[in-house]
């Protein structure tokens, strides 16, 4: 699953630009050029409320004044964070499963979902991204999967699962969420019936931290954007012990552009900043998978206006 912090509705959208309008109407004028650039390049469940938030933010600055709020908002980001984590118990990884079992889980299935209408263009846009991203990695599976054996780590709805699991793969599926997993599996089930040759996955909810077994592939996409450098590497290392032949990973790349946008969004509080956004230097990911055995042997970009993904595929020597 990657995400942190899901977009918000169109409502939710209008009534915070209602409220940063109190000095004067809010327009596409009113925010930098360099922002509205850099609002194109947001990775995979990390474009949300931050872009709405941080236009908003510059629209009280630039309309009404409000320098004051502005540098009182200017704070250490990770304080702030840290603060929300421990009103989740202090637990990092529990918030982002709290959030994923939650609201989370109920705006993300729509997301996931392509027959679901009552979502808003930048979560279609999502939606699109992520697909997208879907479709490399199983272009790099191949077709004939009969008796490879999967773990999609952070399975989310089954978007990867499913399709692997139609093509004859055993496919060890798993997330943070029990709710996504519990989806992942109604969805599979709809999917697979009437086919002969499926392979029913194993679906359980349960952290990266606690996953086990050896696979042929162990595929992990949209996940990383919730580790911290400081943890990349460990998970990378995990993942890495389960593989005995490849890894398919995506993450959120750290580009200047987006790295300032999310900066600047972080000075604008949200409940959508439930759960933390990381992003990840390319070098250091492979970096990371070098380490453990791997080379790097395919790479590939997802890039909509409001996804951005990286994608590797890394086997062992």
């Amino acid at each position: 699953m990657t995400l942190a912090m899901a977009p918000s509705s169109t409502s939710n959208s209008a009534r915070a630009m209602h409220r940063s309008a109190a000095c004067g109407t809010l327009g596409r004028a009113s925010v930098p050029r360099a922002v509205r650039a850099a609002s194109r390049l947001a990775p995979a469940r990390a474009v949300s409320e931050d872009v709405v938030q941080m236009a908003t933010g510059f629209g009280a600055v630039v309309g009404g004044g409000a320098v004051a709020r502005f540098v009182q908002g200017a704070t250490d980001p990770e304080v702030r964070r840290q603060q929300m984590a421990d009103e989740a118990g202090g637990d990092e990884l529990r918030s982002v499963g709290d959030y994923f079992s939650g609201e989370g889980f109920q705006r993300w299935r729509r997301i996931y979902d392509d027959e679901a209408e009552d979502v808003n263009k930048v979560q279609k846009d999502i939606r699109e991204g992520h697909a997208k991203t879907i479709d490399i990695a199983l272009e790099w599976f191949g077709q004939d999967l009969d008796g490879v054996t999967v773990c999609d780590a952070g399975c989310g709805t089954g978007s990867l699962t499913i399709p692997l699991a139609l093509r004859g793969a055993q496919v060890s599926a798993s997330d943070i969420s029990a709710p996504m997993a519990e989806e992942a599996g109604r969805r599979y089930e709809a999917a697979a019936q009437g086919r002969q040759g499926c392979v029913q996955p194993n679906f359980e909810a349960k952290d990266l931290e606690r996953l086990s077994g050896s696979y042929d592939t162990v595929a992990c996409l949209d996940v990383m954007i919730h580790y911290p450098d400081s943890k990349m590497e460990g998970m990378v290392g995990h993942l890495a012990s389960m593989a005995q032949n490849r890894m398919i990973i995506s993450f959120a790349p750290k580009t200047p552009y987006y790295s300032f946008l999310k900066r600047v969004g972080e000075l604008f509080p949200g409940k959508s900043k439930a759960t933390r956004a990381y992003l990840h230097a390319e070098e250091d990911v492979e970096r990371a998978l070098v380490s453990e055995g791997f080379r790097v042997v395919k790479r590939d970009m997802t890039a909509t206006n409001f996804y951005f993904s990286r994608i590797l595929e890394a086997v062992r020597v």
